[in-house]
């Protein structure tokens, strides 16, 4: 497996400090730096380890970076590291903190999340980062149709809609008359039906099918 280079990273030496050696992760709020590295050394040489605080108070936030000395080191620990931490690669330093913070929180989730119980009893803030007032007119609910002019495999739609946390369910329903897609999926929470909503909506899975989300009705009060 080989990493391609954007062509807009400049030199691959940049590419492997910024990008591919220090990755972002979920944990306990009473972790300590050193707890961090307890729990990641065994994946390779780490060059440092920090906490996010937060600014007023100095509490953790619950999320921390571990910065390798080598790529693969950094994508060992992603690949082999428990699942509760959410490991991803981090953005490089010179994006905004905070919205990658936001974007970490709501997407690129590769975990096993069911019900409302995340991780150390964290729960993400989908809609804490603030959006057009304008973004949504319509009822929401917890439930999404998915429909695409290619057939659905139920386990690749699964694994697509499962990067939200809280999917509760993927039904793939088939049209013998038509080679259309179409499926029902459902979020334990209105929160992540709207975000997964957001993002997928247009998608092209694969590429080249637009993928059309829209909510479905689920007998839920849609004001909440």
């Amino acid at each position: 497996v080989f990493i391609a280079q954007s062509r807009a990273s400049g030199s691959h030496r940049d590419v492997e400090d910024e990008e591919l050696t220090r990755i972002f992760v979920m944990i306990p709020k009473t972790y300590t730096e050193e707890d961090l590295r307890e729990k990641f050394k065994m994946y390779g040489d780490i060059e440092y380890c920090s906490i996010i605080k937060n600014k007023t108070t100095g509490e953790s936030k619950g999320l921390g970076y571990v910065r390798y000395l080598k790529p693969s080191q950094a994508a060992r620990a992603i690949e082999e590291c428990d699942r509760s931490f959410r490991a991803i690669l981090a953005e490089p330093k010179n994006k905004s903190s905070e919205s990658f913070e936001h974007d970490y929180y709501s997407n690129n989730m590769r975990q096993e999340l069911r019900g409302n119980t995340l991780p150390f009893c964290m729960q993400p803030e989908f809609c804490s980062f603030e959006k057009p007032e304008t973004r949504i007119q319509e009822p929401v609910s917890k439930r999404l149709s998915v429909v695409s002019r290619l057939p659905f495999i139920q386990e690749q739609l699964f694994a697509l809609f499962d990067l939200v946390p809280g999917l509760e369910y993927c039904d793939v329903q088939r049209d013998p008359h038509t080679n259309s897609g179409y499926a029902v999926i459902q979020y334990s929470s209105a929160a992540s039906a709207i975000y997964a909503k957001y993002k997928l909506n247009g998608f092209e899975y694969p590429p080249g099918n637009r993928l059309t989300v829209v909510f479905l009705e689920d007998g839920s009060d849609s004001s909440e």
